[in-house]
Order: structure tokens, then sequence, then C-alpha cells
């Protein structure tokens, strides 16, 4: 029996060992964006905008397998590689870019947990006191999580957040009984019912929202945690990922179909206790808790997953403007970033000056840090059709295939067309 028990364990930390990484691409970039998002879209736009989440998972799918192909054959982050090899202005503009995203995801992470908390914990009279007061306690709670217990603990924490948001707001979603033939065609047949400003500018939103956007860098650092460093284990890359954007999908998709089914006003912070309450009636009361549970294990782990990632970020960006050596050799083993005064001091910062966004709306925060986050897909589309086609670089058997350059090109196609019909709106064309 102990043999057994020994031999289910092994196995189990075998699977978790391979999908790790991809699970907290999935707990990380599920979070606040796809809980309203996908909420306020389904509510707005109906389900028949769901492919817009499966066109984003994709996206992010592609994104994130070119990084990891560049970091396993190179040796080198795609952050690296990208200043190396691009200059010094795309150094300085994507500092500058790093800043104000950073500030406006860490608001609205700050924001969601704050209003999720309250919801679990209604202690104010008032849902926005509530959300203050509980988004400056996650965001030190975070901070604390991420400096004690270092990668290990944010792995198993972040790994329970996304186990409980995953079953109980799909089980949400299912207990609603959405009708079948309506999700399938919204999944498979792309279109956008309102082609006013709002319908594209939720269509933007999902889909760079769903799945993380400036974080999948991070997914790079989480690899090499896990001892991944030769481009023979990039299969293995490939399943942790689809695995964890399946996952992605999956969720994006659930709250979809629950906005689709009750009335989301966008009421500030009291967002998150509006759809709980509809979902009472559906799914009873002890439905009702399970949904905010969800809720806040989706946003908090989203927060956990930037206060963890972000601050490496801007230590490496720092390091790399800076002119230090940032290549890890057998000489130079002390580039872990987590070790460095900055990751502290950068990690402050996110904890404590982004808690000014708790005093503004929950829905126009979470919107605007959604459009400006899908910024940042079609330049890392541009990056990787630059460095990962280079033979000199990554190697003739490590560059894009004809699918990938295909689907990259088809990312930045779609950002094209989607900035066109935004700007002929904007001039009302």
């Amino acid at each position: 029996m102990k043999q057994l028990n020994s031999t289910v364990q092994h196995r189990f930390k075998s699977i978790k060992t391979i999908i790790g990484p991809g699970i907290l691409v999935a707990a990380t970039g599920v979070g606040a964006g796809d809980l309203a998002t996908g909420a306020l879209a389904g509510s707005n736009l109906g389900l028949a905008i769901a492919w817009a989440v499966l066109l984003g998972a994709f996206f992010k799918y592609v994104l994130s397998e070119g990084l990891a192909r560049w970091q396993l054959a190179s040796g080198k982050s795609l952050l690296l590689g990208v200043m190396i090899h691009l200059g010094r202005p795309v150094q300085w503009f994507f500092f500058g870019y790093l800043i104000i995203w950073t500030f406006l995801v860490a608001a609205a992470l700050m924001s969601a947990c704050g209003a999720a908390a309250h919801a679990l914990l209604p202690f104010f009279q008032k849902a926005d006191t509530g959300k203050i007061v509980f988004g400056i306690a996650s965001s030190v709670l975070g901070l604390s999580l991420v400096r004690v217990g270092g990668y290990r603990l944010f792995e198993k924490v972040m790994s329970v957040c996304i186990g409980v948001m995953f079953i109980t707001v799909c089980l949400a979603a299912w207990k609603l009984k959405p009708v079948m033939s309506d999700l399938l065609s919204g999944m498979f047949i792309p279109s956008i019912p309102d082609l006013s400003q709002q319908g594209i500018g939720w269509t933007v939103a999902l889909i760079g929202g769903v799945g993380g956007t400036v974080t999948l860098l991070c997914y790079g650092y989480w690899i090499r945690e896990e001892g991944r460093t030769q481009i023979e284990e990039l299969n293995t890359c490939r399943i942790d990922l689809g695995v964890g954007y399946l996952m992605t999908a999956g969720f994006g998709i659930a709250m979809i179909v629950i906005g689709s089914r009750i009335q989301v006003e966008g009421r500030g912070a009291g967002l998150i206790i509006q759809l709980a309450d509809q979902l009472k009636e559906p799914l009873g009361q002890t439905g009702r808790w399970a949904f905010l549970l969800g809720a806040f294990g989706a946003v908090f782990s989203s927060l956990l997953g930037v206060w963890q990632s972000v601050p490496c970020l801007f230590v490496e960006l720092i390091r790399i403007m800076r002119n230090e050596n940032t290549e890890p050799s057998d000489s130079n083993q002390n580039l872990d970033p987590t070790r460095s005064v900055w990751y502290g001091r950068v990690g402050l910062m996110i904890t404590v000056l982004p808690m000014i966004g708790l005093l503004v709306g929950f829905s126009r925060v979470q919107k605007v840090y959604a459009v400006t986050g899908a910024l940042f897909v079609p330049m890392m589309a541009i990056a990787l059709l630059v460095l990962n086609n280079n033979e000199e670089w990554l190697g003739k058997e490590n560059r894009n295939r004809i699918f990938s350059n295909t689907a990259l090109v088809a990312i930045l196609g779609f950002f094209i067309y989607v900035g066109c019909l935004t700007a002929k709106k904007v001039l009302g064309g």
C-alpha cells in the first residue's frame, strides 16, 4: 500500500512538474481581466462573442511557444533578445510602456481582489469602502507571500487558487444551462454583434486580456525555475502551455456564459456581489458562495502572479539598460532576479503606488488595463517574427516554420484591422 501511494505521489509530482509553468501562466493570466471583462462582454454582447476567447487563447499559445523556443534554443530570455538585437530606442520605449502597464494592471488587480474579498466578507456597509480596504490588504498579503515563501510557496498557492476558480466558475456556468447551439455558434462563427465603439472595445479587451499580456514574458523565468534549459524540452513546454491555455479558454467562456444569462451593469466594486446575488436563484446559496470563492481565487492568483513575476522583468530590463551581464553561465550564477535589490524595490512600488487606482471605478479600470495590455500582443508578435526567423541567432532547425509565421502574421493582421475599425468609428466614418 505504501509503495502504491509512493508511486501515485511520484506520478503526481511528475505531472505537476510538466504542466506547472503552464498552470502558472493560466493562473496569472486568468483573473481580473477574464472575470470582469468576460462577464461584462457577455452581458453586453452575449454568447456570440465567445470566439474572441478562443482566438485570444490561441494567440497567447503561439506567442508563448515562440518565447519558449527562443529561450531554449538561444539560452537568452526573449526580453534580452529583443533589447540586444533591436537597440536602445526599443529599450526605452518598452521601459516606459512597462511602467504604465504595471500601474494599470496592479490597480485593476487590487480593485478586483478588494471587490471579491468584500463580497465574501461584507464587513463594510459601502462596497467601495470594502474594495479599498480589502484591496490594500490583498496587495500586502501578495507581497508577503512572494517575499517570504519564494517560488515554491508561490507555486503551491497558485495551484490551489486556480483549482478552486476553474472548478467553481465552470460549474456555475454549466448550472445556468446555456443554449448549446448558441454557444457553439458563438465559439466557432466569428462576429461582433455591436460594431459600435463599445462592441469593438470589448472584443479587443477579450482577445488581448485573456491569458495574460506582458506576463507572458514571465513564462521564461518559470521554466528556468523548473530546470528547463535545453531545446529538447520544448515539447514539454508545448504540453504545459496547451493545458494552461485550454483552462484559460474554458474559464473565459464560462464567464461569458454567466454574463449572458444575468444582467451585469458594471456598478463599480459591487459588480462581483451583483454577479453572485443573481446566481443565488439558479444555483442556491451554496452556489453563490462557491462562485464568490472561485472569483477571489481567480483574481488573487492573478495578483500573486504579477507581484512575483513583473519585478523580474524590471530587474532584467534595468540590468540590460545598465549594460550588465545578463546571460546565464557557469561563471555567472548570481543572475536570479529575485535576489536583486531592485526586485524588492519594484515589488514594494507595485504594492503601494497603484493603490491610487482603488479610487477609480472598477469597470473602467478593468477595461482600460485590458485594452492597454492588448497593445502588447502585436508588439510581441513583431519581436518573434524578427528573432525567430533569424537562422544565425536561433539555428535553422529551431526557426519559425510556416504555421508559426502564418499565425504571427494573423495576430498582427487582426490588430491592424481592429485598429482601422476603431479609427473609423472615432473619426465618424
